[in-house]
């Protein structure tokens, strides 16, 4: 392991080790990743046997350049960053915990007590970085088979691990799903028997595990894992309720989780953008609410996107998800993802087109791929017709784009403009001759000029009863 180590921060903090005559370790994460040739420069744990925080400043003394430590003294940990690593220092510890807090009650101790305490066996791996056994691996529980074998494992009674500390349970699905993982059957029997145990977690943590698993190359692998777990059901029960496909007089529905499931890993494929796979994740969350059956047409979902889009805040709320921008994009995509899909089944007006535009904005290339994920149809010639029409949509995007600069679009005539002309203060008049004017554009009945615009609204609003204040 010692060739692995070439970065010069190791070598300093070897030395650190032999002058103060401590012993230090590189574990956990960065351990594992470089056994798996992972990039790793977010996670690099430092352990040292005595105190973290002293270490950590001996270490920052013999930078080059003046290398700030954050620490943090009811934790014993402290933090430099080095050249784009983040390096956490920490003295050897061994944690108790209590039955309803996943807070340990911790004390000092040995590197032994240390990797008894880690999550998983492929976390619980050390490299020593003392002088006389530089670079020799340390793992008692055989965390470099596990490794090889795809894995995942606590160290001791998964029972215990799970209950102790529950986020480890997203933890263990997470991992999974990023490194494509299998957890070991007895482990994954204790995450289904402690689910409930999640509870006592904070959402926000709970939260940053689901978007890493949200973030995998196929998210659609932890989501199944949650929902066979149980805890999916627990933490997100709106989207458990999309399960389950219903048969009346022969027509039956497709099961929306699995096609959503569907749909992300598409987008997956597309796109790293987080927000864009909660669209996808949200995209038809409410058609368990707006299902129904009429006899001799099948079933409908009518207005599930309206509804969907009304529920992303209450989720994203529940969630602890952000309350800006972020959740507005996904909730414009939610309401927006059938509109291009109504397009290409019919004949794709240049009016249809402005008007999505101008809804989309800048979000119209996001919104096209996720509606080019939502074709999950096993059907190829479906699939070849959907494609070939969005094909006929994009293009026509593009041209009435290069004609109107619609995107991002505001009438030309404003609310001031349409107030001063006519010498009156803001009232419903206003809002009547500026719909007016967007709709006569979008429906290309006159150009997007302002000169064509003032005209139309001089004539809406004489039929108001409204004339110039200077004629």
């Amino acid at each position: 392991m010692k060739n692995h180590l070439i970065n010069p921060i190791f070598q300093i903090i070897s030395q650190v080790a032999k002058e103060e005559n401590v012993k230090a370790f590189v574990i956990g994460g960065f351990v594992r990743d470089l056994l798996l040739n992972r990039d790793n420069k977010q996670d690099i744990d430092i352990v040292v046997l005595g105190s973290g925080i002293d270490f950590a400043h001996l270490v920052a003394a013999k930078l080059e350049g003046d290398i700030p430590v954050k620490f943090f003294k009811n934790f014993g940990t402290a933090m430099l960053n080095y050249h784009g690593w983040k390096i956490e220092f920490v003295g050897a510890r061994k944690e108790s915990y209590r039955r309803n807090s996943r807070k340990p009650i911790v004390e000092d101790g040995t590197i032994e007590d240390d990797q008894n305490r880690r999550d998983f066996t492929i976390n619980a791996m050390a490299i020593d970085l003392t002088a006389e056994s530089y670079g020799q691996l340390i793992d008692p529980f055989n965390g470099i088979s596990d490794l090889k074998e795809k894995i995942i494992r606590t160290p001791l009674d998964p029972d215990v691990t799970f209950s102790d500390d529950p986020l480890r349970m997203m933890r263990a699905i997470r991992f999974a799903t990023q490194l494509d993982f299998s957890i070991e059957p007895s482990c994954f029997e204790a995450i289904s028997r402690n689910a409930h145990r999640i509870s006592i977690v904070s959402m926000e943590r709970v939260s940053d595990e689901f978007n890493l698993i949200i973030q995998a190359e196929i998210p659609s692998k932890g989501f199944r894992l949650l929902d066979e777990s149980g805890l999916l059901r627990i933490i997100f029960p709106e989207f458990c309720d999309l399960k389950g496909a219903e048969i009346i007089e022969g027509k039956g529905h497709k099961d929306n989780f699995y096609h959503t499931l569907a749909v992300l890993d598409n987008v997956a494929a597309v796109s790293y953008d987080l927000w864009l796979r909660w669209a996808a994740i949200l995209h038809d969350i409410a058609k368990p609410l707006t299902k129904k059956f009429i006899q001799g047409t099948g079933w409908t979902f009518h207005a599930h996107e309206f509804r969907g889009a009304k529920m992303v805040p209450h989720i994203f709320r529940k969630l602890k998800l952000p309350l800006n921008d972020k959740m507005k994009y996904v909730e414009k995509l939610v309401l927006l993802h059938l509109r291009p899909i109504v397009l290409a089944e019919d004949v794709v007006t240049d009016s249809a087109v402005r008007r999505l535009l101008f809804e989309a904005g800048n979000d119209i290339d996001d919104l096209m791929l996720l509606c080019n994920a939502d074709i999950t149809s096993k059907n190829p010639n479906k699939v070849k017709r959907y494609i070939e029409n969005f094909n006929i949509v994009r293009q026509k995007l593009k041209e009435i784009e290069e004609k109107d600069q619609l995107r991002n679009w505001q009438p030309p005539i404003t609310g001031e403009v349409i107030m001063k002309t006519f010498g009156i203060p803001p009232s419903k008049s206003v809002g009547i001759i500026k719909d007016a004017i967007t709709e006569a554009i979008l429906e290309g009945e006159i150009p997007n000029t302002f000169e064509t615009a003032f005209q139309l609204m001089l004539r809406e609003g004489e039929k108001l009863g409204l004339y110039q204040a200077n004629s």
